[in-house]
């Protein structure tokens, strides 16, 4: 055994995508077959079912599910679900916009924008967390902070607070930097699962913090509805930041002084703000005056690239951390390309039981279909929706793009049982931020925002959350 073992060594990262393959295509084979016995003759339908499941969400759930179990191979698993829901599609249904080659062109020609957006995010904010690092002001940060566990708990709301304002990638990334310095390079699992959780908390009542609510701006819901989430968003951070907190307290304390003779580097903190600032100009410009050039140009990421680009001679950007942050973005735009490929047509009756079920939803789906497809259906209370989607995110470190972003940062967070173990409060101070808003505001179904008309899809950011 120990033989054919050292044998198979070499090949054991191929055998998982080999088997995955091999099961696709026996469930598609077995749900064709079973088409053609209930309507013989009659052509292949989108989608297949299987068990009286359409198989597209079969080979997505297996997918997810190697994620969780192969942690160490996640870019290789998920690669893979989405080269067999390709080829599933290709060969039995088609896709949204057609079959074949031509289905396939036409469906990546609808969500290129979104994906090259969030590869240039991606990509371009691990370099802002690097300038960001370099800079030292995360070495100052004891100077400011509470000493005990309410310094953990004081950095958790900081990055709530940026993400109200900035997209939660970035917010994520500055928060995990000035954990890794304040807490000596020692971050506990569940506090990076609190980091996530504040970042998509504090986008979920903005409509510039998260793509799921500035899809909702541009439709033409009011930011008054959307801001209500922070009534559940408040309340979640208080529920998931103090244990966090506690956790990361108890794993290692705060630093209580900031090093001596520190010299902050104010060129790199510069080039850090004008990412920043031009990433929110460029968001926010492009969605008041030229909202049809989000539908073709990948608008806020090419700001951040240029930015990027420009103050290269300033300071030379930490080019040595593109190989491995580029493997994280190909993880999470598979990810997001196989949610895109799934037949969601349309959601259950609006209610907040629907509203309370999306949130678990998108901790593994994209939330962008799903907001555009409630868009599209009408009758919900737009800030629940806005805290549903945008939250739920945070229960899975795959769940949201600010989750994948910081385990591209911590590796070590890349294990959906440690970040479910560790990470609890989560799923906890969902539920209750939930209920406590549906107590205090109550559902109130808002009222028709605009004509019947196809909901946008909007190219700023934000995956699964």
């Amino acid at each position: 055994m120990h033989k054919l073992a050292n044998a198979l060594r070499p090949v054991r990262p191929l055998l998982l995508p080999v088997l995955f393959v091999i099961l696709a295509t026996g469930i598609a084979g077995a749900a064709s077959s079973t088409a053609e016995a209930v309507a013989p003759g009659a052509a292949a339908v989108e989608p297949l079912y299987l068990l009286g499941i359409p198989v597209d969400f079969i080979l997505f759930a297996l997918t997810l599910l190697g994620v969780a179990l192969f942690h160490h191979h996640t870019l290789a698993v998920a690669l893979t679900g989405l080269a067999a829901i390709t080829l599933y599609k290709l060969i039995f249904t088609g896709f949204k916009f057609g079959v074949g080659l031509a289905g396939l062109a036409l469906h990546l020609q609808h969500e290129w924008v979104i994906l090259a957006n969030l590869f240039l995010l991606l990509m371009g904010f691990a370099l802002l967390s690097r300038h960001f690092e370099q800079s030292r002001i995360p070495d100052e940060m004891p100077a400011y902070l509470p000493d005990d566990w309410k310094g953990a708990f004081a950095l958790l709301v900081l990055v709530a607070v940026i993400s109200s304002f900035l997209d939660n990638i970035a917010a994520a990334l500055i928060g995990g930097t000035m954990a890794r310095h304040v807490f000596r390079g020692k971050v506990h699992i569940g506090y990076l699962a609190g980091i996530v959780a504040a970042s998509n908390a504090g986008g979920s009542g903005s409509v510039v913090g998260d793509t799921t609510t500035t899809m909702m701006w541009i439709d033409g819901v009011s930011p008054l509805s959307v801001v209500e989430a922070y009534v559940a968003a408040i309340v979640a951070l208080v529920i998931f930041g103090i244990p966090a907190a506690l956790q990361q307290h108890r794993y290692s304390p705060i630093l209580k002084d900031a090093p001596k003779g520190l010299t902050i580097d104010w060129a790199r903190a510069f080039i850090v703000a004008a990412i920043l600032v031009v990433a929110i100009l460029a968001n926010v410009i492009a969605n008041l005056r030229f909202p049809a050039l989000l539908d073709a140009l990948p608008i806020i990421g090419l700001a951040v690239w240029l930015v990027i680009i420009l103050t290269a001679p300033l300071r030379r950007p930490d080019w040595h951390v593109m190989p491995e942050t580029f493997k994280g973005t190909i993880f999470l735009l598979a990810l997001v390309t196989c949610a895109s490929m799934m037949p969601v047509e349309k959601l259950p009756l609006a209610s907040w039981q629907t509203a309370l079920g999306l949130g678990f939803v998108s901790a593994v789906f994209d939330n962008i279909p799903l907001t555009a497809l409630a868009l599209k259906q009408g009758g919900y209370d737009w800030g629940f929706l806005a805290y549903a989607v945008g939250f739920g995110g945070s229960m899975i470190w795959f769940g949201s793009s600010a989750g994948v972003a910081l385990a591209n940062m911590y590796p070590e967070a890349k294990s959906v049982g440690l970040w479910l173990r560790h990470g609890w409060h989560v799923a906890v101070a969902y539920v209750i931020g939930f209920f406590v808003m549906l107590a205090v505001l109550g559902w109130h179904a808002d009222a028709p925002h605009k004509k019947a008309v196809e909901a946008p899809v909007v190219t700023r950011v934000e995956w699964i959350a």
